[in-house]
């Protein structure tokens, strides 16, 4: 299956894809931390990218909103992350802010066995582990 373009894949989603979208996926395209939307603005200003800090927050919420991007609260402030297609959890540092995506397969298989024996019928889950990194370490 091929990958689809920056610009289709918004448009899939609903999204237009303005040179404001398209900077910020750029931005975030092979990162592996999650970064703010003020780290994220004074690094597009650094590489003189004309956008504005309330159209990086806009960018960012309209992109986590339409599942582009994963979530992670920092220090109170949200910090986003281009994700990967397939469902799937995160090993997170909390020094460098790394964020390394698992496989579901086993998390799937814990909260599947903790529904059934809580009758529990699961709508949807998320699995997040927050530590320190092997180069942190």
């Amino acid at each position: 299956m091929a990958v689809q373009a920056p610009d289709e894949a918004l448009r899939d989603a609903g999204l237009r894809a303005t040179r404001q979208r398209l900077t910020v996926l750029a931005a975030l395209r092979g990162r592996s931390d999650a970064i703010t939307a003020q780290d994220l603005h004074a690094e597009l200003r650094a590489a003189s990218e004309p956008v504005g800090l309330t159209t990086v927050y806009r960018t960012l919420t309209a992109l986590a909103d339409a599942n582009f991007l994963d979530t992670f609260v920092r220090d109170g402030e949200h910090a986003f992350r281009l994700c990967g297609e397939t469902h799937h959890h995160h090993l997170v540092c909390e020094v460098c802010h790394k964020v390394i995506e698992l496989e579901s397969d086993q998390v799937e298989q814990w909260v599947n066995a903790v529904a059934e024996r809580r009758g529990f019928q699961v709508t949807g889950h998320r699995a997040d582990i927050f530590g320190v990194c092997a180069d942190c370490a």
